[in-house]
């Protein structure tokens, strides 16, 4: 009954469709107008991408840390490394560029040479004052010596903070208002006035200024994949539409795919903007997904209508037939596609919860747009003229697919041990991936940008903030000499690990407040015994407010501190070792009954939040390796058909992994995207090849190899089309500039290629190894639902009888 329902269903479909004809079109028009307005609804991410779930420990942590201390990634960072910078007007007109950010309501607080003040004792008023380096200008070259005489010998509490005295490299920090780092106010004051005044100071100075910093990066990095989303739509529109055409050779068919797949793309926005989804590295990867998925399915649409017209020459009963007949079809490998995206949803993740839905949304919608648009637009065109059906015939598919039966027929074991050797290969090469949680390793590496970011790597040990939060349990426990005492410990490890950043907290201030004490010597700039520690606080209570810079390191209780340090780029390894070492050394000197110290900073949160994701992505393919299992036992009502159906898919994966464990790609957010991206559309291939094997085997009564090699030869040319259409619509992405969508168009494509291989050497092989055992009618019982029309399998029989 159920056989009979979906027969009817398609055909029914197909009048609907091929009847009402000018109402669908108006209805597809006016959805995308509809869809067109929801794309000023549409925004790009002002935010890091937080791997992990709001709940989850790790961001706990950090939300504490910001609710005490606030945003701590604010900090924008101007460099320069030039000697002529000390001269009198280089130096002005440098002090000059940091004073003209201090007008912006952007900006909470700009600190330059010009603004270092020096910590003074006054003895007749018992108390500490502020004395600058620079009072109004500099004059002449004896002050610039100075100057540097003091900053880089006297003074070690600005050691590495505006300066590095080995290179003589000088930076200016900019601190951001912390409500607006995770607002468009960010990218309008950086992108408007930030880079426009370098730009002027750069032309009139001839120095070249460094820039770098978490807001900096953040809006750069966004604004380049703003910038690639047109180049990839762009770049998959073309490539398809090449081969395409290069299959087709008609500019007609050619033209309708692209309608279909732009109005798609318009969809996709669309659906972007309705759901108030923002545009991410990852969302933006999916309009030109759609390009490349979807016209595969015009590949099979638009090829059986011309094996139909080519076959009896009725145009109208053609059309029906590509409904009826390649309906089901389709709309199983969609489905099986889609649920590969949509098991992103099942993370905890809501960047990838966002990626799955509006990607499997998009590409049903897709699949709409093929099987109400084709049908109709051949409707008002003429019958396809002869050159169009001459890719029909072509030599180089017909010899392709014959060696694959002649490798079928002759050379299994050929096959199997090949396959062997690839699974041995590819396990070797897995247990070689490394796990990659680097916050700018994905990030355009050919950008000034990226290049900046490893000068202030190279010259301040790193810009990606580490924190260390310690509550000492009781109101003014930071200011204990004991507590200090523990703090500088812990100070004096994380200087000896090269790639963190000398840390800044409140013991440099105090070290800086004995130095002061003993009038500005620096032999003094260390912590005060006990009894000189009630010397310098009686001073340090006398003192004028803005004297106080404890704010930014201790909180207002003074019951938590914080210690301040950065991070170079380093492997998920290295940072997870360095955290260990650290842990271990807080645990030494930090009593747990009466500090709790925390660990946390936005490199820490990426680096946890990479291994979670990989965690659970792991979890996902799982999921999407058990639904399409299950769809398939609905499908084929045969457990033994599962076995062999997954063993092709499951191959081409297990290389690529293997690949990259050979050539050095790591696991992380972007890669790890290419597994379940690729099972969920190379098993279409699988899907369709059975389908037609079952049904050569209703036609040829169940003689096994003859319908094993009708399905090859049947479903091999559809295959190596499409198959060819996904391998360079998916290599569009490696133009990217960012190293991770590079790694994901390369290595789906690679999976693909091997995907088409397996499914048309590896599953034939297994059929026919495996005949007695899945091949018969007990096993492959009435399938719950006909892939394939059953007129099909009545003219098939009637062929076969001929």
């Amino acid at each position: 009954m159920l056989k009979l329902f979906t027969t009817g269903f398609w055909e029914a479909i197909a009048r609907l469709i091929l009847r009402n004809k000018i109402f669908i079109l108006i209805s597809i028009i006016l959805a995308t107008i509809f869809f067109s307005f929801q794309w000023k609804h549409m925004r790009f991410s002002s935010t890091e991408a937080n791997l992990l779930p709001d709940d989850h420990e790790v961001n706990l942590v950090y939300n504490e840390f910001l609710d005490i201390f606030g945003e701590e990634g604010n900090l924008v960072v101007l460099g320069i490394k030039d000697s002529t910078l000390f001269s009198v007007k280089q130096l002005n007109a440098w002090n000059a560029l940091a004073d003209s950010f201090k007008g912006y309501e952007e900006v909470e607080a700009v600190v330059s040479i010009k603004d270092l003040q020096k910590l003074v004792k006054n003895t007749e008023k018992v108390q500490f004052e502020l004395e600058p380096f620079i009072k109004d200008s500099i004059s002449s070259l004896a002050q610039v010596n100075q100057l540097q005489t003091e900053l880089f010998e006297q003074y070690p509490f600005y050691d590495n903070f505006l300066f590095n005295p080995e290179t003589k490299t000088v930076r200016t920090a900019i601190y951001l208002k912390k409500d607006i780092i995770n607002t468009p106010a960010r990218k309008a004051f950086i992108i408007n006035h930030l880079q426009e005044k370098i730009d002027t100071y750069e032309a009139q100075t001839g120095l070249d200024v460094r820039v770098s910093g978490m807001p900096y990066i953040r809006t750069l990095n966004s604004q380049s994949i703003i910038d690639e989303i047109p180049i990839f739509i762009g770049g998959a529109l073309f490539v398809t539409s090449l081969i395409f055409f290069l299959f087709f050779r008609s500019f007609t068919a050619t033209f309708i795919s692209l309608v279909v797949v732009c109005i798609g793309v318009m969809w996709t926005f669309g659906i972007l903007g309705l759901l108030g989804y923002e545009i991410t590295v990852l969302t933006a990867l999916i309009p030109p997904l759609i390009i490349v998925i979807g016209i595969p399915n015009c590949i099979f649409l638009i090829n059986k209508f011309q094996h139909e017209v080519k076959s009896h020459g009725n145009k109208v009963k053609s059309l029906q037939r590509v409904i009826t007949k390649v309906g089901n079809a389709t709309l199983m490998t969609n489905v099986t596609t889609a649920s590969g995206f949509a098991t992103f949803i099942l993370t905890e993740s809501t960047l990838l919860k966002e990626f799955g839905i509006v990607a499997s949304l998009s590409i049903l919608a897709i699949f709409t747009l093929c099987l109400m648009i084709i049908p109709i637009m051949y409707t008002f065109l003429p019958y396809p003229k002869e050159r169009h059906l001459e890719h029909l015939n072509k030599r180089w598919i017909g010899a392709f697919v014959n060696w694959m039966e002649s490798m079928v027929k002759n050379k299994k074991i050929t096959i199997y041990i090949t396959t062997l050797i690839l699974i041995v290969a590819s396990i070797i090469g897995i247990h070689q991936i490394k796990i990659s949680g680097s916050l700018i390793e994905d990030m355009p590496q050919n950008t000034t940008f990226f290049k900046d970011i490893r000068f202030f790597e190279s010259e301040f040990n790193g810009i990606m903030p580490l924190e260390i939060m310690i509550n000492t349990k009781r109101k003014k426990g930071v200011m204990k000499l004991a507590t200090l005492k523990r703090m500088d410990e812990l100070e004096e490890l994380i200087e000896d690990i090269p790639e963190l950043s000398r840390p800044i907290s409140v013991v440099s201030l105090v070290k800086y407040s004995k130095q002061a004490y003993y009038n500005g010597n620096p032999k003094y700039y260390q912590l005060p015994t006990s009894q000189e520690n009630s010397f310098i606080l009686s001073y340090a209570k006398n003192s004028a407010t803005d004297v106080d810079m404890l704010n930014n390191f201790v909180d207002s209780t003074g019951q938590y501190a914080r210690i301040t340090t950065f991070m170079k780029d380093i492997g998920t390894d290295k940072m997870e070792r360095i955290q260990e070492d650290l842990q271990d050394e807080i645990n030494k000197l930090f009593p747990k009954e009466r500090y709790d110290v925390i660990i946390t900073g936005k490199a820490l949160v990426f680096q946890k939040g990479t291994k979670y994701l990989v965690k659970n992505l792991a979890i996902s393919l799982t999921l999407a390796i058990v639904l399409i299992a299950l769809f398939m036992a609905y499908l084929f009502r045969s457990f033994r058909m599962i076995i062999v159906s997954l063993m092709p898919n499951l191959l081409p994966l297990l290389v690529t992994a293997g690949i990259m464990g050979y050539i050095g790609v790591p696991i992380k957010p972007s890669t790890i995207l290419v597994f379940s991206i690729a099972f969920g559309i190379s098993v279409d291939d699988t899907i369709h090849f059975l389908a037609k094997y079952r049904q050569e085997l209703q036609a040829n009564n169940w003689k096994i190899k003859k319908s094993v090699y009708a399905a090859l030869r049947e479903t091999g040319v559809s295959m190596i089309y499409t198959s060819i259409v996904l391998f360079f619509g998916f290599s569009v992405f490696t133009i990217s500039n960012f190293g991770g969508t590079v790694a994901l168009g390369a290595l789906v494509s690679i999976t693909l290629l091997f995907a088409m291989l397996s499914n048309l050497l590896l599953l034939p092989s297994l059929l026919l190894s495996l005949e007695r055992n899945i091949a018969n009618k007990e096993v492959l019982r009435e399938p719950s639902i006909n892939i394939i029309a059953s007129e099909d399998i009545d003219e098939d029989s009637k062929k076969s009888k001929d």
